[in-house]
């Protein structure tokens, strides 16, 4: 597979940069990657999409406010941008600064946040953040929402919480689990008034989910690491589904990275651990049945994942209709449910 087999064009004015008005009130494109077809809905559609013996898996991943700005204690401008939490008090963290800051230095950052550098990581930096409060308190604090590089405005009041989806509980993402942010407390509950399994996962995104993919044989890409957890509860949820010939519906590319991750090493079982997983077409599906997602950028990873799950003659011929069909792409854009080809 090369490069070019994954590139579509996108005119700029189509990437949307802000949410809707409604978190429900996005656009649903259906591609059955059996048959290739196409349906135009409205994501108000998808819980009749839902059958009664379906199963939903959610990634509970909770964005935190990663991105600082400061200056070096020698004076030069830094940008800071936290990629994982160690502990209480030590980060690996992205760092731009015109020298690279060596080990020693010390970082002041906004809000009076005193770091300082520990050492490097291949290409990330460990800070030890100094004070008496925690990592995620000063973030938290003072800290800015990493919107993606392709949202051209700075954070506001409004993006802190859109960028958030209504059950995020366990912070560590630098980036949303795009998917999810269709999700309003009201589609929820219906889903489960019908009795309908809601399950979740957690996988910490991380700012190499907007890696580029730098050379032209897609497989020497090497892909970054993240974290995830896949509570016991959601495993017997998924069995009693599977043994009432119901579907696994993931609800972004992060929920079926943590399962199909899992499920490589053998049975699905609970548990956390890393996973560098690089899913392209010819990966062999082992949980997921349905993929619910938002559209993705040209060449990257994650086009391929969903290459992977519907076709890519499939998804080529999806992502040429919605661009005809003017759908909004990437993380505030509009939603894509797809069926495994």
């Amino acid at each position: 597979m090369r490069l070019a087999d994954f590139d579509y064009d996108l005119p700029s004015e189509l990437i949307a940069q802000h949410p809707a008005a409604d978190r429900s009130a996005s656009r649903l494109l259906h591609l059955d990657g059996r048959t290739g077809t196409l349906e135009d809905l409205a994501f108000h559609d998808f819980s009749r999409l839902v059958g009664p013996q379906d199963i939903l898996v959610f990634n509970d991943t909770k964005v935190i406010k990663a991105r600082l700005r400061g200056h070096k204690d020698t004076g030069g401008e830094v940008e800071v941008l936290v990629e994982r939490v160690l502990d209480e008090h030590r980060a690996l963290a992205h760092v731009r600064a015109s020298k690279t800051p060596k080990a020693g230095r010390k970082l002041v950052l906004t809000g009076g946040i005193e770091a300082e550098v520990l050492g490097r990581k291949d290409d990330l930096y460990e800070l030890r953040f100094e004070g008496g409060a925690t990592v995620l308190d000063q973030l938290a604090a003072h800290g800015e929402v990493p919107l993606p590089p392709y949202i051209t405005h700075k954070p506001d009041a409004a993006d802190e919480s859109r960028y958030q989806t209504v059950y995020a509980r366990e912070p560590g993402a630098v980036a949303a689990p795009t998917a999810g942010l269709h999700f309003d407390t009201a589609t929820l509950e219906g889903l489960k008034s019908r009795g309908i399994p809601l399950c979740h996962v957690t996988l910490h995104v991380g700012a190499g989910t907007f890696q580029p993919v730098r050379g032209d044989d897609v497989a020497t890409h090497v892909m970054h690491s993240e974290w995830y957890s896949i509570p016991e509860a959601t495993v017997t949820a998924i069995a009693k589904a599977r043994a009432n010939n119901g579907r696994v519906i993931a609800v972004g590319t992060t929920t079926l990275r943590a399962l199909e991750a899992r499920a490589s090493e053998g049975p699905l079982r609970g548990g956390g651990s890393e996973t560098r997983i690089f899913i392209t077409p010819g990966f062999e599906f082992k949980v997921v049945d349905r993929l619910l997602t938002n559209f993705h950028l040209p060449k990257s990873t994650l086009l391929m994942l969903v290459s992977a799950f519907a076709g890519l003659d499939n998804v080529r011929a999806a992502y040429s209709h919605a661009v005809r069909e003017r759908y909004r792409f990437f993380s505030y854009g509009d939603a894509m449910l797809l069926e495994r080809g």
